[in-house]
């Protein structure tokens, strides 16, 4: 679906009805639920774009949290859907709702509007605006044609359904972020295999969020629970396991073709120049909404689980990182290949095993391919702003591969910490996969 696009407060945000909706009273409840999750949603990717410390897991935890509120703000008053309290770590059931109409437009614009208010609290001033002009637009949309004391209700019921889920998520490990994700004081490792930073920024000499596998997970047991096994022994030998995948990442990048590097470029999602990784597949969700008018329950359960499964990957993904602590391509090879290779892109500050843009991306094509199915064809839109062509999938795993190649063909990851991020975000997704959301 094309639809036109519009700038709002420095911001611009696809808008198929900001200016032209029909009166709510003539419309479907429904699709205007529909519309209140998919614009701040949009809003919502922006948001991470341009809000410092969301860096790729941070991010990953604002999306579950959003999804999950907008979820609960929705199955509290929908029999079609079903809480995720009792099924998530920790998560009790919302508070009832009291005696009274209530419309679900207006319940589920407070809660979201209440949410993305606390998570993105830190961004700019043009960010605040913008959060606070969507909450304006779509609190006419919502309550319009609606009795007043029925939007006074829904809109307190809402808050009140936000703060349960934001009360949660503020004793999960990750709701404060400290010098930008950086440790002030941190210990490297000795060993010839660790690693050490890999550009001469000086935030950057220490390694990002070391302590984000501490956090609570959600829908799996725990931060190990999809841990991939070690990688390949090290080894500085010619014709070893070890040196060929690094001989491999070498090779490819001195030999990348036009394609390879379009590919590595249109997977890259860099923090504060794009809504990272895991708003990429949250972008893909959002087009397919709109371009095949999902129902609001699907939309609601497909974003809360994705949001969930992306969470968990980075949690699990983490575990593995510092848990091995291996050091990056670009550092093996000029200490053992060519001091001169440079990548195409430029290399993370943390460990590399596992690729966080494999772990994402298996959690999120399983998580999707568990909904929609492994032959779901799709358009992938989501950087067209940024110049990039659109992108077509014969299905969610086939998209999943592609991103984790990429992180080969920019030079970031060995082949095996791609694969091995690959397998860890399926078993990620599985858990996220299990869970029931709709009745």
């Amino acid at each position: 679906m094309k639809f036109r696009r519009r700038t709002v407060l420095g911001f611009t945000i696809a808008a198929p009805f900001a200016l032209t909706m029909t009166p709510a009273f003539a419309a479907d409840r429904a699709d205007v639920s529909g519309k209140v999750m998919v614009m701040w949603h949009k809003l919502i990717l922006e948001l991470v774009r341009h809000t410092a410390t969301y860096v790729p897991p941070v991010a990953a935890r604002a999306f579950a949290y959003i999804g999950i509120t907008a979820h609960e703000a929705l199955a509290s008053g929908n029999p079609q859907l079903v809480s995720l309290a009792g099924q998530l770590t920790d998560l009790a059931a919302v508070p009832l709702r009291p005696d009274g109409e209530f419309d679900e437009p207006c319940v589920l614009h407070a809660a979201l509007q209440a949410a993305v208010a606390e998570l993105f609290a830190n961004t700019g001033p043009t960010g605040q605006r913008a959060i606070e002009a969507m909450g304006r637009k779509m609190g006419e949309a919502a309550r319009d044609g609606i009795d007043s004391t029925v939007v006074d209700r829904s809109v307190a019921y809402g808050q009140v359904v936000a703060e349960h889920i934001l009360a949660w998520s503020r004793v999960d490990g990750g709701a404060v972020i400290q010098n930008m994700g950086f440790p002030m004081e941190y210990t490297p490792g000795t060993r010839p295999q660790d690693w050490v930073p890999t550009n001469l920024i000086r935030l950057q000499q220490t390694p990002l969020l070391p302590a984000w596998a501490r956090n609570r997970p959600f829908a799996m047991p725990s931060a190990a629970a999809a841990d991939p096994g070690p990688h390949p022994d090290y080894d500085e030998t010619p014709g070893s396991a070890f040196h060929a995948h690094a001989l491999e990442v070498y090779d490819t990048g001195r030999n990348l073709t036009d394609e390879q590097k379009l590919i590595a470029r249109f997977w890259s999602d860099d923090p504060m120049l794009t809504p990272t990784p895991a708003g990429h597949w949250i972008a893909i969700v959002i087009q397919i909404a709109e371009r095949d008018a999902l129902p609001v329950e699907v939309i609601s359960s497909t974003l809360a689980k994705l949001g969930v499964a992306q969470a968990d990957a980075f949690i699990a993904c983490w575990d593995t990182k510092f848990r091995y602590n291996l050091l990056r391509p670009v550092t093996y090879i000029k200490r053992h290949i060519d001091p001169a290779w440079e990548p195409l892109l430029i290399t993370p500050p943390f460990p590399e095993y596992t690729s966080g843009h494999s772990t994402q991306s298996g959690a999120a094509s399983t998580l999707l391919t568990a909904i929609f199915g492994d032959t779901f064809a799709f358009d992938d839109e989501t950087h067209v702003d940024e110049g990039l062509p659109v992108r077509s999938y014969p299905s969610f795993a086939a998209a999943a591969d592609e991103a984790a190649v990429s992180r080969l063909y920019g030079g970031i990851h060995y082949p095996f910490g791609n694969e091995k991020g690959l397998e860890q975000g399926r078993a990620v997704g599985a858990y996220a996969a299990a869970l029931r959301t709709e009745a």
